[in-house]
């Protein structure tokens, strides 16, 4: 599959011990050519995701900043509009909304906040979607659902970005991504993570045969839309090294994968610079990833492909 979308990455942070050294770290981002500074959402040892993407904007010139993601389920979707309008609108328009139903099973023990079936969260995210699309786009709005009620609602602030900012779906599973052909701009593909953690149990569904069936999950719900969504693929572990195999097989050893199904995943990059850009070349030709994000404090090891690909 030819694809014609130009690369551009993003990099994943959490954490910073203080105001200097986040704004030091969305700085040094931005100067590698990173399009995006992003941030998960989750109830462990983070920085909170919105008022933390403000100050790297703050710190930044032209960098945009996002969530992957949000999980719907911690915040009714009109405060996510009005807290998303409002970073797009402080950061000049600067936002990608990314969001999900929820999945990491820690968070929802923590916070008592129940843990329902997929199927139920995914229900609770369609809704939500629907409500958060409605505000952004402005004017008076009114929804009722199952599990939303929205009446009469202004619509404010108004964001920079219009019709409204990006908006970016994630997920594993067939209805998830469905979902997310049909209503996002940018389609983050993962793990199937509906067990609620991740072990040896999530290998398997994130094989290079699995993610290739992932992408015709999208292709077949976004119709005639497909060629206008941005694919996405988030790198957990990116790691420069001359003996690819032998990493690949030590890491493959905790997924119940060997070395090859390993360097054939997205969510892997291991190799030389050369190796890498390669790998993600073919990947965007075969099935259209143009959006690579890249996990944890990896980014200064995927310097050196940002400045051969970004933009390419």
């Amino acid at each position: 599959m030819a694809h014609d979308r130009r690369f551009r990455f993003g990099a994943q942070l959490s954490y910073a011990a203080d105001r200097e050294q986040w704004a030091a770290k969305a700085r040094r981002v931005e100067e590698l050519g990173y399009a995006t500074l992003c941030m998960p959402d989750h109830f462990d040892d983070q920085l909170a995701p919105m008022p933390a993407l403000l100050a790297a904007a703050e710190a930044t010139t032209s960098l945009r900043v996002g969530t992957l993601v949000l999980d719907n389920d911690y915040r009714h979707p009109l405060l996510t509009a009005k807290e998303a309008a409002t970073l797009d609108l402080l950061s000049g328009g600067r936002f990608e909304l990314g969001i999900g139903a929820g999945w990491l099973h820690s968070d929802y023990e923590q916070s008592g906040i129940a843990w329902d079936p997929p199927g139920v969260r995914i229900d609770r995210l369609e809704e939500g979607l629907a409500v958060v699309k409605g505000l952004l786009t402005g004017g008076k709005f009114t929804f009722t659902g199952r599990h939303y009620v929205v009446t009469g609602h202004p619509g404010t602030p108004l964001p920079v970005q219009r019709p409204r900012p990006p908006i970016l779906v994630g997920g594993g599973g067939r209805r998830i991504l469905g979902l997310a052909g049909r209503e996002a701009d940018i389609v983050s593909v993962n793990f199937d993570l509906r067990s609620g953690s991740i072990g040896p149990q999530v290998g398997a569904t994130a094989t290079a045969a699995a993610t290739a069936e992932k992408v015709g999950w999208i292709r077949e719900a976004a119709g005639d839309r497909f060629e206008d969504i941005e694919l996405s693929s988030t790198a957990y572990l990116t790691m420069a090294t001359t003996d690819r195999e032998a990493v690949a097989g030590g890491l493959g050893a905790g997924f119940g994968l060997d070395a090859g199904q390993v360097l054939a995943m997205p969510n892997f990059l291991i190799g030389s610079v050369g190796e890498i850009a390669d790998e993600l070349e073919q990947r965007r030709d075969e099935l259209g990833f143009s959006y690579i994000v890249v996990g944890g404090e990896c980014f200064e090891a995927m310097a050196p492909v940002v400045e051969r690909l970004a933009g390419a």
